[in-house]
């Protein structure tokens, strides 16, 4: 099934699933459906790397990287588990709704797992990072776990933000996650101000600002470009473009779906957001740019395979065909289950392994989770104030009276 013209166009394409190379230990290239067990060379750490092509970047303003990413089987096989620890995590989700144990807003990453876990790849805790409401996956990148996720997505006390926050407002601050946003834009200007915290502090660390398509067109964004270009503070604006925004093509809503220029005087790079090793070279080069000459804006050319929140089915825009085509010739998880029997020499069964152990994880965290504690009700009216002052809240009725 060919994709929309639209999507077509803007997408890098799906050649480079069969086109992408590694190398042999001589130089030479061999495509990756050529033979499963390609020789690279060994690694300080006596681990065999391989040198895989990914897809063009496309620059502004800046050079860009090389298209050669190296790597090695424990790097991909710690992707995959990672990618599929999301997927399952975010199913787990899909169907604790329907079932409603999870109640009001809800957005789902799935489709999208090479990008954050690219860019963690690149990073460390050390690094500060703040994006939308769609925001499980960020959390389990910071170090969070499935269980925290699926119990504060239920409204439990043992969730990562205590049963407060729910599915928009998860926060590590120990890992410098601060936080989904639940108002559309908002996080990037706050982003820029983590941008100048670092900046300030001379740690050698930068601020990774996420926003959607959705969201490129609000005035805050040129703003906060504006700013963090005057003072070059290592600020990394992502955009995640998965093209659909709440349900509007991206060619649609936007005269120039070029994300990535429109920092104008900002430099600029469009990645490959379906290839985590795509993803981490690419955060590995603007994480440098950054830190040295100031703010880069990237653009993650990704897609959601869900709708954009659980009200939406996510078809009434695009076609079923549409996304069945995305995932067979896209899917971030699928491409390093082919690299690592192409590249790596892995069986089905060791991966099969890996698959087996995390769902068993994610449905204990499920089941762990539906027992977890309801939060007191004094948590309703908790942290309004520093010092209460003897000051009262109105209840439900007039004649209801709470003492803070």
């Amino acid at each position: 099934m060919a994709l929309p013209r639209s999507l077509a166009s803007s997408l890098f394409g799906t050649q480079s699933r069969l086109l992408s190379t590694v190398s042999r230990g001589n130089g030479s290239p061999v495509l990756l459906n050529e033979s499963p067990f390609v020789r690279g060379y060994a690694s300080e750490s006596g681990e065999e790397t391989f040198d895989v092509q990914v897809r063009d970047y496309v620059p502004h303003h800046i050079e860009g990287p090389g298209t050669t990413v190296t790597t090695t089987k424990s790097e991909l096989m710690t992707y995959f588990e990672t990618m599929y620890r999301m997927r399952r995590m975010e199913i787990a989700a899909d169907m604790m709704y329907k079932a409603k144990f999870i109640r009001g807003f809800c957005h789902l990453y799935d489709g999208q797992e090479a990008v954050i876990v690219g860019l963690e790849a690149a990073s460390d805790y050390k690094d500060s990072i703040i994006t939308s409401y769609r925001d499980h996956c960020t959390y389990l990148g910071r170090g969070g776990t499935v269980f925290e996720v699926i119990a504060e997505l239920m409204g439990r006390s043992e969730g990562a933000t205590k049963g407060l926050g729910g599915s928009m407002h998860f926060y590590n601050k120990a890992h410098n996650f601060y936080g989904g946003c639940g108002i559309v834009g908002a996080q990037v200007p706050l982003g820029a101000g983590l941008g100048f915290a670092h900046h300030y502090r001379k740690d050698g660390s930068v601020a990774y600002t996420l926003y959607g398509d959705g969201a490129a067109n609000q005035g805050q964004i040129f703003e906060a470009f504006n700013m963090a270009g005057l003072w070059n503070l290592p600020v990394i604006f992502i955009c995640e473009n998965n093209h659909y925004g709440m349900g509007t093509a991206d060619w649609r809503g936007s005269k120039s779906s070029a994300y990535f220029t429109r920092g104008d005087y900002i430099p600029g790079l469009k990645i490959d957001g379906m290839d985590v090793l795509a993803v981490k070279h690419g955060v590995a080069y603007a994480k440098e740019h950054a830190v040295k000459n100031g703010p880069i804006v990237l653009e993650m050319d990704t897609y959601r395979y869900h709708g954009h929140s659980m009200s939406d089915p996510g078809s009434t825009y695009r076609t079923r065909d549409e996304i069945s085509s995305m995932r067979t010739q896209r899917d971030p998880i699928e491409h390093v289950r082919k690299l690592l029997a192409d590249v790596a020499g892995v069986e089905p069964s060791e991966l099969k392994k890996v698959e087996k152990a995390v769902k068993k994880e994610v449905d204990e965290a499920v089941e762990k989770a539906k027992q977890g504690t309801i939060p007191e009700a004094e948590q309703l009216w908790k942290n309004i104030y520093h010092e209460t002052l003897g000051a009262t809240m109105r209840g439900m009725d007039s004649q209801t009276k709470i003492k803070l």
